[in-house]
């Protein structure tokens, strides 16, 4: 049996890095769309909630992941919070102040 060994070079993983980036700015624009229409705003939450949760604790693993979609789950549910961009908070936590690769 062999093991393959997979090498990630830096530029793949500083790319993969700002793949999450643009995600985390797109699925925050998502998030404040209810605002665009005021009367299925709370309707459109309830639907984007557990949606916005589920792709938080994927996009982010472990506890960091977990406790970001637990807020944003929380975040859509609440009413005016829509404000807050849950995704890009949890990459600048990730890449900037823990410094994760």
């Amino acid at each position: 049996m062999s093991q393959e060994i997979q090498i990630e070079t830096y530029a793949e993983v500083k790319s993969y890095k700002y793949t999450k980036l643009l995600l985390s700015l797109v699925f925050d624009a998502v998030g404040m769309l209810s605002y665009a229409v005021p009367f299925l705003a709370e309707f459109t939450d309830i639907i984007w909630a557990p949606i916005s949760g589920f792709l938080l604790a994927k996009m982010y693993k472990g506890t960091t992941g977990k406790i970001a979609g637990v807020l944003g789950f929380l975040e859509e549910l609440l009413p005016e919070t829509d404000i807050i961009p849950t995704f890009t908070l949890t990459w600048f936590y990730v890449y900037v102040i823990k410094k994760e690769k």
